[in-house]
């Protein structure tokens, strides 16, 4: 059994054969997909096609890169959103310093409004970062406080940082906090090294695979269009890495996801 936990099926790229991916993707193996939305409008889409295909789940958020979207009423029109049965986290929220097209006191704004939204619901989060790690850390690290001082049940299983790509000592200060750290297609290509060292020190029971579906298509389909059935690629450079059986990396990350969303 495999899972994909960050895929974007509702991105125009899939439009004209949206059936056939997660036809390739059952094939494959993979029995359950999140797709995290990026505004209300793409949130609002991924609560529908969860309703359509049953391996399809919902989270639902506004993605930093689409800050200027957000309007007073946002949190309330997530929060009904919400509700529905196969939404099972807020996002894909969190600080992107390196596109900037929103200004950065924005989004750190809507990234607060959102984490809070999520302890209120009792929903984990799916965080987005680039070129802004310290900050997004700085930032779940409080949030995290919160969660404890409150005895929340998420304090446990809080959330991922997704395609994650820092250090050694940011993943230790993630760790810290009981994020999962997500692994997708970078992790096969040839120049990262970095990444697979990473890797290679991180437990299989802190690790969630994903493929960003339809960016990082992982090695030998770099740069092509990406779809879930290849996150079978990512487990197999995962359990090359840890020199561990196929079945046994797919086993414990699918409970990790498992344990996450409650799917």
């Amino acid at each position: 059994m495999l899972v994909d936990t960050h895929c974007h099926l509702d991105f125009n790229s899939f439009d004209k054969d949206r059936d056939q991916v997660i036809a390739r993707a059952r094939e494959a193996g993979v029995e359950r997909l999140l797709n995290p939305g990026i505004n209300l409008e793409s949130s609002v889409v991924a609560v529908k096609l969860s309703e359509k295909y049953p391996e399809v789940y919902a989270a639902v958020g506004v993605h930093p890169n689409d800050g200027l979207s957000w309007e007073s009423d946002s949190v309330s029109q997530l929060r009904k959103l919400a509700t529905h049965k196969k939404v099972v986290a807020i996002g894909e929220i969190g600080l992107d310093f390196y596109r900037d097209r929103t200004p950065r006191e924005l989004q750190v704004q809507i990234f607060k409004e959102q984490l809070n939204l999520a302890a209120e619901l009792n929903l984990p989060v799916v965080i987005h970062s680039r070129k802004a790690i310290a900050e997004v850390l700085e930032i779940l690290e409080e949030w995290r406080g919160n969660l404890d001082r409150s005895q929340s049940r998420m304090a446990d299983y809080p959330g991922v940082l997704h395609s994650f790509s820092g250090d050694v000592q940011l993943a230790d200060r993630t760790r810290a906090l009981n994020f999962f750290i997500g692994i997708t297609g970078p992790v096969t290509f040839r120049n990262a090294g970095d990444l697979q060292d990473l890797v290679i020190r991180l437990p299989l029971q802190e690790l969630l695979i994903e493929t960003d579906a339809p960016f990082l298509s992982p090695h030998p389909h770099r740069g092509k269009r990406n779809e879930p059935a290849k996150v079978k690629l990512v487990a197999e450079k995962i359990a090359e890495l840890h020199q561990e059986a196929y079945n046994i990396v797919t086993e414990i990350t699918t409970a990790n996801a498992a344990r996450l969303y409650g799917w």
